[in-house]
């Protein structure tokens, strides 16, 4: 079954506004776990405007389920990630200035990096995914690089998905089948919600794991957060 990680990082950016510990980000986390989620999301930047690299490292011991960092791999990040050791590591492609992800890795272009950053992770075990936009040729470089899985880029899946589901998940479904031929895991995230996720996981049943944080923690608003958890678990399992 998929499995469904959440990306706490707009908990921290409730916290960081105001400053102190109110909301606590580790115990968050802890909390994620218990009601249900199977893994832990964080994407700390440079500017540390919401998750902190001092949280990164809090949480680690905390969790028993998967805990999955994500990020660009300037120095920084890759120093920290191979200090904590998380089970997963997300390459994202993110500028220190974006306000969110906004696009995933030319694999071809950035081969020789890629290949060079993924080789220091497995070292350490590290699994490796590295985010794409929907293309197969995207998927076949990452292969080359050496990644254990991508994660497909489902903004324009989700903005598309109104107007016709099928439409909108043509070509991520295309990409799925390609990283599915090579051998590679596969994840998908950003701006999936309880509107388009289940068809998401139904047509790509094969999809590893979904990372979702900004519906989640925006749902749980209103639903509370053991229930929002519980309300995504329940899209998934509908496949």
């Amino acid at each position: 079954m998929t499995r469904l990680s959440v990306n706490i990082n707009k908990i921290a950016t409730i916290r960081n506004a105001r400053g102190g510990n109110v909301p606590n980000v580790a115990k968050a986390a802890v909390d994620c776990e218990r009601f249900g989620a199977q893994g832990i999301t964080v994407h700390p930047r440079p500017d540390e405007r919401h998750i902190r690299y001092a949280d990164v490292r809090e949480i680690r011991p905390l969790i028993t389920t998967e805990f999955n960092i994500e990020g660009n791999p300037i120095p920084s990040f890759t120093d920290l990630v191979l200090e904590v050791v998380p089970d997963q590591v997300t390459l994202v492609p993110d500028a220190p200035d974006a306000i969110t992800s906004n696009a995933g890795w030319d694999t071809v272009k950035n081969r020789a990096f890629l290949t060079d950053i993924v080789g220091r992770f497995k070292e350490k075990g590290i699994r490796v995914s590295i985010f794409i936009d929907p293309v197969p040729e995207m998927a076949e470089g990452a292969k080359a690089c050496g990644a254990d899985r991508v994660e497909l880029y489902t903004a324009d899946y989700a903005a598309q998905f109104a107007d016709g589901p099928e439409a909108a998940i043509a070509r991520y479904l295309e990409t799925a089948k390609a990283a599915r031929e090579l051998g590679l895991g596969l994840n998908a995230g950003h701006d999936l919600s309880l509107e388009n996720l289940a068809y998401f996981v139904q047509t790509i049943p094969w999809t590893d794991e979904v990372s979702i944080g900004h519906a989640i923690i925006s749902d749980a608003l209103y639903m509370g957060l053991e229930k929002t958890i519980q309300a995504y678990l329940g899209e998934i399992r509908k496949k």
